[in-house]
């Protein structure tokens, strides 16, 4: 069985030693618990939510993934995209991944409040809105104990480091792993 995870450098380990990213600590994890889950590591540094969306029907044809973690919207953000295009396109690759019979986590993401606290909170309310409309499995704050600590990110401020991707791993784990077990059958 597949594991699609759909994301952006944080989870294509930008700037981080090969093999230490979350989902290759993910990947790890798996093979001890739950043998028979292949993780397909389909992100890309830059990638926008528009991106994504381009690219993962060609993704769930090739995989046919039973599960498929979405963690985009930081470019987004970033780039000052408008909360509503980015929020539609959540939405339908959410709508793409469970029409090709994937069960989905969301992870959820800040931005620096340096574009205005109403874009920041705005941002950050899209996923809960569309993880709630969806009835998906969410996490808020994909990092969560590690943006904004300077020890756990790297010298750009923006991405995690090597010490920080166990934190990544064991924030969405309760998530994942009751997904994984709910629909491991």
């Amino acid at each position: 069985m597949e594991l699609l995870v759909l994301g952006d450098s944080i989870s294509a380990g930008y700037g981080l030693e090969d093999k230490s990213g979350w989902v290759q600590l993910l990947e790890q994890r798996l093979k001890r618990q739950h043998a028979s889950i292949n993780v397909i590591n389909a992100s890309i540094s830059g990638e926008t939510t528009s991106g994504g969306l381009t690219r993962l029907p060609t993704l769930l044809e090739r995989y046919q993934p039973r599960w498929v973690i979405i963690e985009l919207g930081g470019n987004d953000g970033l780039r000052g995209t408008p909360l509503k295009a980015m929020e539609s396109n959540i939405e339908r690759l959410i709508t793409k991944a469970q029409e090709a019979g994937a069960e989905v986590l969301l992870l959820g993401m800040r931005i620096p409040p340096n574009y205005g606290r109403r874009y920041a909170e705005g941002f950050f309310q899209t996923y809960a809105r569309v993880a709630q409309r969806h009835q998906v499995s969410y996490y808020p704050f994909f990092l969560e104990g590690v943006g904004g600590i300077p020890e756990l990110m790297q010298a750009d401020g923006i991405h995690p480091n090597d010490k920080a991707q166990d934190q990544l791993l064991d924030n969405i784990w309760p998530q994942l792993e009751s997904l994984l077990t709910h629909t491991d059958s």
